[in-house]
């Protein structure tokens, strides 16, 4: 298990599967990741992700995410991402 990165600070973090990604996964072969995981700093993706405190699964077909997520997680606890 190799942590690339941890959140630092207090923040919104939202993660979500990318199903364009698991798609282009199947069709090719590749292994990339496929969780989305957006701050308002950034966007960075993980095949792991380890959530350490509150969070929420949010399910919202008629109000998705910008890019498209009907369904996602949000926490303001701090977040490992593993590749």
């Amino acid at each position: 298990m190799k942590i690339v990165s941890k959140k630092l600070s207090a923040m919104k973090t939202v993660v979500h599967v990318n199903q364009h990604i698991i798609k282009r996964n199947s069709k090719t072969g590749e292994r990339n990741p496929v969780l989305t995981v957006k701050t308002y700093r950034s966007n960075k993706y993980a095949s792991e992700v380890l959530i350490m405190g509150d969070s929420k699964i949010i399910y919202r077909p008629n109000k998705p995410l910008s890019c498209g997520a009907k369904v996602w997680i949000e926490t303001m606890g701090d977040v490992k991402l593993i590749s």
